[in-house]
């Protein structure tokens, strides 16, 4: 039952008690009167009834001192016929129809007054005759209003005690009907309330848009598995695998969040498809989805992971929109001692290295297991490190022409980490883990800095040297970053001419619309753009040509063997002709001797770099030698 009739019942039945109990309430209070009627009509009935018999008494001792004068019984008339006069008073209270008899009983007191002096004076048959012929006939009339008074009144009782009984029985059924009414609604009041608890776990433990489990539940039925006692005390048999949609954010962004919710509920429903109903599929997050494989055979683990991956060979048909999409996958095997944290960690480290290797699957293991501690400690370093101004400087690597003078016409920046204990750490190692971090652009912001306070510095020096930055694909596809590009330059007084940005080809083709969108602002401020190492990846021609750069520069694993290589040698020289024909500057990167130097200006190869020239300076040390 949903919702909305089950309020509906409920109320009903509200409504109808709140009814019941208010016409209960009128039932009580008309009973409360009839009651009071009743008791009313009962004290009527008793006052006739005992004014009736004071009458009869009162004529009984008359009669019986009129047949023997000198019986005691005369000494009781007179104190009987006051209680007979004050009977008749309080029933002509209750009804005006009394007041003759009152009369007549005010003429009986002085009659009998008289009977009982004439029997004192000895006149005994004059007493007897105006007992017959006076006091008699009124005594007659008096009773039988009386008898005819208490008879009506004793009728109207006989029906109010009827009509009192036939309404407690109605009262006593509408009252057992309201009881039975009341507990239905406390019946269905419990049902509700246990219904909407229910309602409640199951949404705080459900994923609205897939409908699977969400994290919390995930973790605790992880937590439950792992729990399971086992009796040979082994491993619990449990495979955890984290899986993550390759490219969902640029379909997300380019087509929109309802696009995006379809795709995940899709994506959760492919998975689900692919596991047994023993094994738990849970939508952790974004496009983030766990499984939890049991199984004593961790091996398995590789078996779901390949039908996964088939999974998503097939097409997700979205509207009138096509989209194909990959998944990455890590997995780990509970070991003994593991908890859900240690567990869900583990398979996090394995899906980073598998996204990382571009392998599509990868499960962790011991060695994972430490880089994934030595990553954290790494990362907490940086962390730090951010917030000191110290550690983190610039190098410079100039730029020589190889036509003309053949001099400095430009230097590119690189990040230099100082460890205050560990000492020099390598680009290599703390760049590639500041990328998988929004860490990435306070770095990129800070090396920005330094970049623009020193060409600053240049400039007032009376020395203008373009300084080029490497950007992360995070960095460049982050919407704010030209707006706080522009913010840089102007507060440091830099021309836009003078600072240039490298990004790699796979930026470009990780999201080529949202890059040539990003390069066009940084460009409408005059800073140069480059595409750096080219040839170590797979840029589209049509992508090249519409992307808004200024440079290419050409990796150093084709530079390095090119006077030894004839097959390097063609693709540094075809990259030079494509660079030309688009309009581009050619860099050459890693020149190590003079050769390679030379083969690179017959090329017709604009701009080189490399140790044969200078390595990476310090600003100071780089200045020094411009300056001599």
């Amino acid at each position: 039952m949903n919702n909305r009739p089950r309020r509906l019942m409920f109320g009903t039945l509200i409504g109808s008690l709140a009814l019941l109990s208010g016409l209960a309430l009128v039932d009580s209070q008309r009973h409360a009167r009839i009651v009071e009627d009743i008791a009313h009509a009962g004290d009527q009935v008793s006052a006739y009834q005992e004014a009736v018999y004071l009458a009869a008494r009162e004529m009984s001792l008359l009669r019986a001192t009129a047949a023997d004068p000198r019986s005691p019984e005369r000494f009781q008339v007179l104190g009987l016929d006051t209680e007979a006069y004050r009977a008749t008073l309080r029933i002509a209270e209750l009804n005006p129809e009394v007041t003759t008899v009152v009369q007549r009983q005010i003429h009986l007191r002085q009659a009998i007054i008289w009977f009982l002096t004439m029997l004192d004076q000895g006149k005994v048959a004059e007493a007897r005759e105006t007992l017959e012929t006076a006091i008699a006939p009124t005594y007659r009339r008096n009773a039988a209003k009386l008898l005819e008074l208490r008879n009506r009144y004793q009728k109207e009782y006989d029906e109010r005690v009827a009509a009192a009984r036939h309404d407690s029985r109605r009262l006593l059924v509408a009252g057992i009907f309201t009881f039975v009414l009341s507990l239905i609604v406390l019946a269905l009041f419990v049902w509700t309330t246990r219904a909407h608890r229910r309602q409640v776990e199951t949404m705080a433990t459900t994923d609205m848009l897939t409908g699977l489990p969400n994290r919390v539940a995930f973790t605790e039925h992880l937590q439950r598995a792992l729990s399971a006692a086992r009796p040979d005390r082994t491993a619990p048999g449990v495979t955890v695998l984290t899986v993550n949609i390759n490219g969902f954010r640029h379909v997300n962004d380019q087509l929109g969040p309802h696009v995006g919710d379809r795709l995940l509920a899709e994506a959760g429903r492919r998975l689900s498809t692919v596991v047994r109903d023993t094994d738990m599929v849970a939508r952790t997050g974004g496009d983030e989805f766990a499984i939890m494989l049991r199984d004593l055979d961790p091996t398995r683990a590789e078996d779901v992971a390949a039908r996964l991956r088939e999974a998503f060979d097939e097409p997700f048909r979205l509207d009138d929109v096509t989209v194909d999409l990959e998944i990455s996958i890590g997995a780990a095997t509970a070991a003994d001692g593991d908890d859900v944290s240690t567990l869900l960690g583990n398979a996090d480290s394995a899906l980073h290295d598998a996204k990382e290797q571009h392998d599509g699957f990868r499960r962790f293991t011991g060695q994972s297991g430490q880089d994934s501690t030595d990553r954290l400690t790494l990362l907490g370093d940086l962390r730090r490190a951010l917030t000191d101004t110290s550690q983190f400087t610039l190098h410079y690597q100039p730029k020589i022409g190889l036509g003309g003078t053949g001099g400095v016409i430009g230097v590119e920046a690189l990040a230099r980490w100082h460890h205050p204990e560990r000492g020099p750490v390598p680009p290599g190692q703390f760049v590639p883990v500041l990328e998988t971090t929004s860490l990435i652009h306070p770095f990129t912001e800070r090396v920005l800095t330094i970049a623009l306070q020193q060409a600053r510095q240049w400039l007032d020096d009376g020395l203008r040297i373009p300084v080029a930055v490497n950007l992360s694909t995070r960095s460049l596809l982050d919407e704010s970053f030209p707006d706080r590009l522009a913010a840089l330059l102007a507060s440091t007084g830099v021309p836009g001419e003078l600072l240039g940005i490298e990004i790699t080809e796979h930026t470009v083709m990780s999201d080529p619309s949202t890059t040539i969108e990003a390069l066009n602002r940084v460009r409408a401020l005059g800073v140069r753009t480059s595409i750096d190492d080219f040839g170590t990846g797979y840029s589209s021609m049509t992508y090249l040509k519409l992307l808004p750069v200024d440079e290419l520069k050409i990796d150093r694993s084709f530079v390095a063997d090119m006077v030894t290589d004839p097959s390097s040698r063609a693709l540094v020289a075809s990259s030079v002709d494509l660079a030309h024909n688009l309009g581009l500057t050619v860099v050459a990167e890693g020149v190590e001797d003079a050769a390679t130097a030379d083969a690179l200006a017959a090329l017709g190869c604009d701009i080189a770099q490399g140790y044969h020239f200078a390595r990476p300076l310090p600003a100071a040390d780089l200045f020094q030698t411009q300056r001599g």
